[in-house]
């Protein structure tokens, strides 16, 4: 039995589930069972899992195992996110090794058709990996029947979804300032944008703009000198006041903010120049000035090249002007639209192609970058006289998550859902919905749906799912199409449509209804985003393959209450999603518009968010840098239960980060998993012992403990009842952070509080053996009374063992699924039929989760068993401090509290006290001053300072000088007055202790809260033995007792010391010392006996008044014998008539 190799054991139970395919049984038992839905939000499988993945896994795998445990039918779908930039950038490093180009010049060289082929086949490259692992994890889900975005039936469900908007008037087209990646030339949606800043240096140039017809210069700065040929207007704050200044070593007259000067000047007080006049802001509006560039100047000149006037303008950057370029800044297109410069018929100026190069509408930098223009820019401005100043700034900016390259903002024309107008139901929706952290939801979710702007759906992308709008070529006709059906209709197509994507319907033409000839379909893609937030309709195909579903109704699907809808409410809203806090701005915002704007309400109910997953040095992992232990290997060293423990027993289940550390999965196996399974060892172990001294196997008994009166039984399974009061509770509130904190302390419970103190008991002790001459038969009543009691005693103690790791298994079940299945498959076997009737107890997973048993419940008895544990803890402590081991006895240990109820509960529970802690006399006291506690108190310095600034020095001072007195009665009020102020409770902290001398030296002192130990550490040398004969002689009285004998009865004590015993037959290992070593030991134990009864002879005048003798052979026959373990000592004790 002894030592376990968990991965090894894990491989063991997997094999077994796929034996009796587990995760498909427990579906089929559930099969009629309320259902429980739950949404997997679906990952890209373009990589292999990493401990994100292996994270979000386990919550979205103890979750449904635990609400399928409860008695509810959790289908459970894997999903896979197949569209987007990921699986193109690896087709785009493809063709450019190849063919030397990428995007959409690699595109249109070997067409939309082999392009969109090649990412079919890397769309599930790593497909069988995350199978691989995440079932290796233990979670169970099904690959089978999975779903995935590129299936023909999830796009047409995005069809249908968007075609309901698209009749609501929420979809538009427009042009707005994006951010936009250069590298895969397309627009990305404001959370993409925000994923990835870097620190970069960039050019900062200070710029002149002659005034028309005057001899002023508006100077304006900018970190993007490649906006400048696009310029089309200044910006200035109305309310500022502006300077005019004559720079000397130029000779021009300049206009700024006072601020500028430190911009335009590296040391404004020794700058050679001189203020001319002030003017306000307003004054500006108008002034014409010379365009830097005349490249639109022809197409604009009527109504650009002024001064606007708008507040977004800002005092503490740049100069106070701005330069406007409508193209290419947010705040620039709202302005310059408002002023009329730029309109619907009049685009503003946009001289760039997808991949970010100036076209030949900027001559002197056509084909260049724009980032790789702005030098010759500034030559340019240079030589032209233009340039003011120039230098760098180190800043924070936006970079694409994807291809690493720095993004810009861009006007491009785009498919917008409208979101702005919803943000009064969106908000109220959220209030509808429970997140863990709550937090997130309520805090940053709150505010990133406050702040929602029009969703550009659209991606000027080729491997994803078409827009289905068909457009004419003057954009004033527009159908939206819903399924495939209607596309068939409308177009008179008559052939087959099997797949959705742009290759397989671009060929598809509408005839137009107004006249404008053939519509074609729009060249953009849906956004990624859009799909995944239609996963809970696209998922199953609704409407299309739900009941009553009418394809020729155009409203089919649409309502709630009826047709396909009414089937569809039956499981939506979706009990539960989880995912990361990076999902705040991504699946749970999309989820939450879309659901919105179809039904009226998000489409889930509970949303659980963990944080994210760090190497250890704290940065973000990279394969790279080699900064993680690879999963796999993580899992193969430790197993799959200790890596989910670890990482749901951590911050980052409360949406924290966590530094992912190796030591941690280590220690959950040494700390957690392997004394769970000593427990059960332990257990098994017994039932042998039992089996082999009686002859039965052990059979659990429900019933037995209602005539269990034992307190430690009574506590532990009081604390079994309340664990799992507890546990329904929080799972109910998906809090598994504080699920799994009482979970392992459980474990800790069974472990190192019930088991070892009942060791004995859970052993049993052999029932004394009558005299084989008959001379016992006066007192065979009492020996068979006595020797029932005691083998019932062992039985409640098994049967309460049995039952805590029974119920501890089942509840666990969710957490670490492998070892709790493999001990549950070794306990099944104790499980009377009663238990097991009509039950697939094949494994742990086909039970439901336990239910409390009201009349288990003790809450006096867990009171005080968790008041004993305290003083034991804090006796521990004390030693430890003294570096005195357990072994060595002590006298005294004094508990101080002034509650009596406290110390009436541990006197309750003395002898486990003095036992555990080895300590002959425990005194329990309310009277600190009999003992000499003196009482002191000190001050939080922080909060003294805040509160009473330069007086709390003066209070501080003071603070020694209050008597004990007046610091017990600021314990009692939690109020004090000190130099006239009044304190609390958050500004002291008050210390108990002892007066150092030379009578309390040997006194070790601990406190916690309101209770206070002191410990004698003094070894004294004859409490050993007196001990051991106190034990010795408990054990005698005893076998007195069994024996049936009377106080009358004379007897001599033989004794023997024996070897440990070992225990064969569990799993084929045998405990206790072997070889030589046993041998020494038992000589050694040997010595401390005989000495024991040697000087503590008077111990045993009466119950062996004949004396002691040492056991041999031919003593003649026992009148009762035991072997018995006592202070680590295993002796045979035999009664012998005198």
């Amino acid at each position: 039995m002894g030592s376990i190799n968990f991965p090894g054991e894990e491989e063991r139970i997997l094999k077994h589930w796929e034996e009796i395919n587990a995760f498909h049984r427990q579906l089929e038992l559930s099969k009629d069972d309320p259902p429980y839905v739950f949404y997997d939000g679906p990952p890209f499988a373009t990589g292999t899992p990493h401990y994100g993945h292996l994270l979000a896994s386990t919550i979205k795998d103890i979750i449904p195992r635990y609400w399928s445990m409860t008695g509810r039918h959790v289908e459970r779908r894997f999903g896979w996110d197949t569209h987007g930039v990921p699986i193109e950038q690896i087709i785009d490093k493809q063709l450019h090794e190849e063919i030397g180009l990428r995007g959409k010049a690699a595109v249109d060289k070997i067409g939309i058709k082999e392009y969109n082929r090649r990412c079919r086949q890397v769309v599930l490259t790593y497909a069988d990996v995350w199978r691989r692992v995440i079932s290796r994890l233990g979670r169970w889900i099904d690959f089978d029947r999975d779903y995935k975005s590129m299936d023909p039936t999830f796009m047409e469900t995005c069809w249908w979804v968007f075609a309901q908007l698209y009749k609501k008037g929420l979809v538009y087209h427009g042009a707005r300032v994006l951010p936009y990646s250069t590298a895969l030339t397309t627009p990305l949606s404001k959370s993409e944008a925000t994923e990835e800043y870097r620190d970069v240096q960039d050019p900062a140039v200070t710029v002149s703009f002659p005034a028309a017809g005057g001899d002023v210069n508006f100077v304006a700065w900018t970190t993007t000198p490649w906006t400048l040929p696009s310029n089309l207007a200044l910006c200035a704050h109305p309310e500022f006041e502006y300077l005019v200044v004559h720079d000397t070593d130029s000779d021009k007259n300049l206009i700024m903010l006072e601020a500028g000067l430190k911009v335009l000047y590296k040391d404004p007080k020794k700058a050679k120049y001189k203020v001319l006049t002030k003017v306000k802001g307003g004054d500006l509006a108008g002034w014409h000035y010379k365009p830097i560039f005349g490249y639109f100047y022809d197409q604009f000149k009527e109504v650009a090249f002024k001064v606007l006037l708008d507040e977004y303008v800002q005092a503490d950057e740049g100069v106070g002007i701005v330069h406007q370029a409508p193209a290419f800044g947010e705040e620039d297109y709202r302005i310059s639209w408002r002023e009329g410069i730029i309109s619907a018929e009049r685009s503003p100026p946009n001289p760039l192609t997808a991949g970010g190069e100036f076209t030949s509408e900027v001559p002197e930098f056509e084909g260049q970058h724009v980032k790789a223009a702005d030098k010759d820019i500034m030559k340019w401005l240079e030589k032209n006289g233009r340039l003011v100043r120039k230098s760098q700034i180190t800043h924070r900016y936006p970079h694409c998550p994807r291809s690493k390259t720095p993004l810009i903002q861009r006007a491009v024309p785009s498919w917008f859902i409208k979101v702005e107008p919803i943000v009064p139901q969106l908000l109220d929706n959220l209030q509808q919905t429970h997140w863990v952290p709550r937090q997130v939801g309520m805090g940053r979710f709150h505010n990133w749906l406050a702040a929602s702007r029009d969703w550009n759906v659209s991606r000027n992308r080729y491997w994803g799912t078409p827009l289905p709008l068909w457009v004419s070529e003057d954009m004033k006709e527009v159908v939206c199409v819903s399924s495939v059906a209607e596309l068939k209709q409308l177009s008179g197509y008559a052939g087959e449509i099997n797949d959705l994507h742009p290759d397989s319907v671009d060929h598809i033409t509408i005839p137009s209804k107004q006249g404008k000839g053939t519509l074609h379909r729009v060249s953009e893609v849906f956004d990624c985003w859009f799909e995944s937030g239609s996963m809970p309709y696209a998922s199953s195909h609704y409407p299309f393959s739900y009941p009553e579903f009418d394809a020729s109704d155009p409203e089919s699907g649409a309502s709630p209450t009826k047709g396909p809808g009414k089937h569809l409410f039956t499981k939506f809203p979706g009990d539960f999603i989880a995912e990361g806090l990076d999902q705040t701005r991504g699946w749970f915002y999309t989820l939450s518009i879309l659901g919105t704007h179809l039904f009226g309400t998000f489409p889930y109910k509970n949303c659980v968010v963990n944080g994210i997953v760090l190497a250890e040095d704290g940065k973000k992992m990279s394969k790279s840098l080699k900064n993680f232990p690879d999963p796999s290997l993580v899992i193969d060293r430790y197993g799959s239960d200790a890596l989910r423990l670890y990482l749901i027993d951590s911050p980052v289940v409360r949406a924290e980060s966590l530094r992912f550390s190796e030591a941690g999965v280590k220690q959950i196996v040494s700390g957690v998993l392997l004394p769970l399974w000593n427990s059960y060892n332990f257990f098994a172990q017994q039932a042998v012992l039992l089996k082999k001294n009686t002859g039965a196997e052990f059979v659990f008994d429900p019933e037995i403990q209602r005539s269990n009166d034992n307190v430690m039984d009574r506590w532990i399974l009081a604390a079994t009842q309340s664990l799992l009061q507890y546990v329904k509770q929080e799972m109910e509130a998906y809090r598994l952070y504080t699920v799994v904190t009482r979970l392992l302390k459980m474990i800790d419970d069974t472990t190192n509080w019930y088991i070892r103190f009942n060791r004995s008991r859970l052993k049993g002790q052999v029932a004394a053996k009558p005299a084989t001459n008959g001379v016992q038969a006066n007192g065979t009543a009492s020996a068979a009374h006595g020797a029932d009691d005691e083998a019932l005693d062992t039985l409640h103690a098994l049967n309460t063992l049995f039952e805590v790791l029974y119920t501890m298994v089942r509840a666990l079940a969710p957490f670490i699924p492998f070892l709790s299945d493999n001990i549950f498959q070794r306990l099944a076997p104790h499980l009377p039929e009663s238990v097991t009737h009509g039950k697939d107890v094949r494994s742990v997973h086909f039970l439901r989760f336990p239910t409390a048993r009201e009349e288990l419940f003790d809450p006096v008895v867990e009171r005080r068993v968790a008041r004993m544990q305290k003083v034991i803890e804090l006796g521990r402590l004390a030693r430890e401090r003294r570096t005195l081991t357990l072994k060595t006895p002590l006298k005294t240990l004094v508990v101080l509290h002034q509650d009596q109820e406290f110390l009436d509960d541990v006197r309750t529970l003395e002898r486990y006290v003095t036992d555990e802690l080895n300590v002959r006399d425990l005194v329990l006291t309310s009277d600190e001053k009999s003992y000499g506690v003196e009482y002191s108190i000190q001050a939080d310095v922080k909060n003294l300072g805040m509160k009473f600034k330069k007086d709390a020095v003066k209070i501080k001072g003071a603070l020694p000088k209050l008597s004990t007195a007046e610091i017990q009665s600021f314990l009692e009020t939690g109020a004090i007055t000190v130099e006239g102020h009044q304190l609390s409770a958050e500004d002291l902290r008050v210390n108990r202790g002892l007066k150092q001398s030379p009578a309390t030296a040997n006194l070790e002192v601990t406190v916690e809260g309101e209770v206070m130990i002191l410990l004698d550490a003094f070894a004294y040398p004859e409490l050993a033995q007196e001990g051991l004969a106190r034990e010795v002689l408990n054990r005698v009285q005893r076998l007195r007792k069994r024996a049936g004998l009377v106080p009358t009865d004379d007897m001599q004590l033989a004794y023997a010391v024996l070897s440990p015993v070992s225990i064969e037959g569990v799993d084929g290992a045998a405990a206790g010392e072997k070889g030589a070593n046993a041998e020494v030991s038992r000589l050694e134990h040997e010595r401390v006996v005989e000495e024991m009864f040697a000087q503590q002879q008077s111990a045993f005048a009466k119950a062996a008044n004949k004396g002691v003798v040492r056991a041999q052979d031919g003593q003649g026959a026992a009148i009762a014998e035991e072997e018995a373990e006592v202070k680590e000592v295993r002796l045979l004790l035999r009664l012998l008539r005198a």
